[in-house]
């Protein structure tokens, strides 16, 4: 033990990190991909617009149930043993001190970079007078037609400010009387927010052009000061799906709710006049320490424009996706996906291995297909345009039994689901909303088909949504099978799911909220009955169960050898003698989003015979005992195989990563992303499979998965 780790573990007094400083480590990490100078210039830009992306998201939901905790007067102390008061102070200093760095990196590295590359965000005082002549013309044609300026006096109230909207405050002066006017200007949400300057990659946030154009909206009035501002309100929807006679309708009205959240986050211009300030303080009520002052322009999710320029050299290079080897070799032969999977279960890992010609395949010829006769699905998170929902509707008009089961709260897709439900429901697919008082968050397709020799279940389950476009950002894994007994847990699963069934028994599968809690802590305790031959290794997105922790904490000091990747949230303290000495946690990031969650028991079916599992659960108390979750056993052995390939390239020691110590400290580790990492190596591996050359797992693809 080292003098540091004996000091450390002599003042120990809690066994968890906070979750919600956790996930600002986690914000941090990603910020921290924006100082590696091994990723191209526009990728490094997108990490920072991603880490101000990720605080809106904080705000409007955690921040937003902390704050009501307090408001409700809730003064016990968590599993880390923080008050709510106390972590709300806390989360407002570590914030403070991201986006100070966040600026810092912006004005002194990330922008003078984009300068020497000629990709320029300016201010109006630097724009040419030909440049502002051409502004001003886009002023007065598209921008001046749309803009509503609200002033507040006796007689008119302050207005409602929405939500994340830009807002411009102006203090006004009338040059006869010298009474003094604020005014409300918002800018509208569907102007461009970076103007491009014609025939260059130079950039003016558009308030910048509406600030300057201000005499021309109050005439006859001195503008003494105007500056932008933007509120984060609480966006949670509060839906008690036990009480609602009309759970869709009920969802639509709380949507329309959300607007009128309460305020916890102003953000404004440093530059911003005290009197100007002191007001919204008191039309938000919000705190002194809920006040963020910037430098630079509000809401850097705007540099997403900037990262989506196409400049090859400061891009990262495109990594194609592959068809899985068995699907490839299928349609040049002209067969069906069916064939492939009567023939063995198959394994793909998205996006290394394309979505589209696998899991959207899958569901696109079972809606083509006179031979199925239904096809049931989960949908938690889907696109506006969904191809898979598409599918759905053309199977149910050809009168195809189509379900669909859509999780109406899932957050922030509360609107894309509620208006799939509708349409779906008009095409003649039998909606449902799954089990009162849960989410439904597994990730399952059944489909029933006359193969001939009769009817067969063809199954596919996933670690991440049926959603075609973020599919190509996530990471995930999914299997497709047909073996009877996965294929009758499914038929379980989805019976539970739309009927009335108490008979949630499963043969394989681990379904939350009954039984997956249960069997992964039999699992973790097995590994500890080994002792130090137990092993067990987990890649996952948040572990904060305090249970789960406690699980492997029992298992940790019986000796079992716990290797953890996480890529957000994580409650766990390793490396502490006499509690978590034999845990260890890293967190890989790159320009996929690790989402696969991945399960390995050294011991799970006997001595040295590991078990595998894949599925949508995280080890958070929600996923546990909130959700419909599954986990699926993985039986194949070349799939086992390709999960240890994925494992072994994520916990290389010299593939850039971060490694969690007993001081809730991230530390970079690894080589330089210029160099190498494990996302590289994986599509680069994965892609070779796909050509049929031999890789170091031993196989080819000629063996398939």
């Amino acid at each position: 033990m080292t003098k540091r780790e004996q000091t450390y573990s002599a003042k120990i007094d809690d066994r968890f990190f906070n979750r919600d400083l956790s996930w600002l480590a986690f914000n941090a990490r990603v910020l921290a991909m924006a100082r590696e100078e091994g990723i191209p210039l526009l990728e490094r830009v997108k990490f920072l617009a991603i880490f101000s992306s990720n605080l809106d998201e904080f705000f409007q939901v955690r921040v937003a149930a902390l704050k009501n905790q307090i408001d409700a007067g809730t003064s016990h102390r968590g599993s880390d043993g923080r008050r709510p008061h106390e972590l709300d102070r806390d989360i407002s200093s570590t914030v403070h001190r991201l986006v100070a760095e966040q600026e810092s990196l912006l004005r002194e590295e990330i922008l003078p970079e984009l300068k020497n590359n000629d990709i320029v965000l300016q201010r109006w005082e630097d724009v040419s007078a030909a440049e502002k002549a051409v502004l001003s013309r886009e002023f007065d044609q598209r921008i001046f037609p749309i803009l509503t300026p609200l002033v507040v006096d006796p007689a008119h109230p302050f207005p409602y400010v929405s939500g994340l909207a830009l807002s411009i405050a102006v203090m006004l002066r009338d040059p006869e009387t010298g009474e003094e006017r604020f005014a409300r200007l918002k800018v509208p949400p569907l102007l461009p927010r970076l103007l491009k300057l014609e025939n260059t990659q130079h950039f003016i946030p558009v308030e910048d052009v509406i600030i300057a154009h201000l005499p021309a909206l109050f005439e006859g009035m001195e503008v003494t000061s105007a500056t932008t501002f933007r509120v984060s309100r609480d966006a949670d929807l509060d839906v008690d799906d036990e009480e609602a006679e009309d759970l869709l309708e009920a969802v639509e009205a709380e949507l329309r709710r959300r607007r009128f959240g309460r305020a916890v986050r102003l953000e404004v211009r440093d530059s911003i006049d005290d009197t100007v300030l002191q007001l919204l303080i008191e039309e938000f009520e919000v705190e002194e320490h809920d006040v963020y002052q910037f430098n630079l322009p509000l809401d850097l999710t705007s540099l997403f424009a900037i990262s989506a320029l196409s400049v090859p050299a400061l891009r990262d290079t495109p990594w194609p996706a592959v068809t899985a080897g068995r699907l490839a070799a299928a349609g040049e032969q002209d067969r069906s996906i069916f064939s492939v999977i009567r023939e063995r279960d198959l394994l793909v890992h998205h996006p290394y291995e394309s979505f589209v010609t696998s899991t959207q395949a899958f569901i696109e010829e079972a809606a083509n297909d006179p031979r199925v006769q239904s096809i049931k699905m989960t949908l938690y998170r889907t696109s506006g345009d969904s191809p898979i929902a598409q599918s759905l509707i053309r199977a149910a008009e050809r009168g195809v039994q189509v379900v669909a089961l859509i999780e109406l709260k899932a957050r922030f897709d509360e609107a894309v689901n509620v208006t799939w439900a509708k349409q779906l429901e008009r095409a003649g697919v039998h909606v449902m909303y799954g089990i009162v008082g849960l989410k439904t968050h597994v990730k399952c397709a059944l489909v029933v088909r006359e193969d001939g020799d009769g009817l067969r279940r063809y199954v596919h389950f996933g670690t991440g949504n049926y959603n075609s476009k973020t599919a190509g950002l996530y990471e995930d894994l999914a299997i497709f099978t047909c073996n009877p007994e996965l294929a009758s847990d499914a038929s379980r699963l989805f019976n539970h799911l739309t009927g009335f069934s108490r008979n949630d028994l499963y043969q394989h599968l681990l379904v939350a909220p009954n039984h997956l809690k249960s069997g992964l802590i039999e699992l973790i305790r097995q590994e500890a009955r080994a002792g130090q031959n137990g092993y067990i290794r987990l890649k996952l997105n948040s572990l904060a169960d305090t249970q789960m922790i406690e699980a492997l904490y029992e298992a940790s000091e019986a000796g079992v050898k716990i290797d953890i990747i996480v890529r957000g949230i994580c409650g766990i303290r390793p490396g502490v003698p006499g509690m978590s000495s034999n845990i260890t946690v890293r967190s890989i990031l790159g320009r996929y989003l690790e989402h696969s969650r991945i399960y390995k028991f050294g011991n799970g079916n006997g001595p040295g015979a590991p078990r595998w599992y894949i599925g949508s659960a995280d080890l958070m108390s929600r996923n546990l005992d909130r959700r419909v979750e599954a986990l699926v056993p993985v039986l194949q052995e070349k799939h086992q195989q390709w999960c240890e390939k994925v494992l072994s390239y994520l916990t290389d020691p010299t593939a850039p990563h971060f490694v969690l110590n007993a001081t809730g400290h991230w530390e970079r580790s690894g080589d330089s992303y210029a160099l190498r990492n494990a996302q590289e190596d994986l599509y680069k591996w994965a892609k070779n499979q796909q050509e049929g050359r031999n890789s170091s797992a031993g196989y080819s693809v000629g063996d398939g998965k």
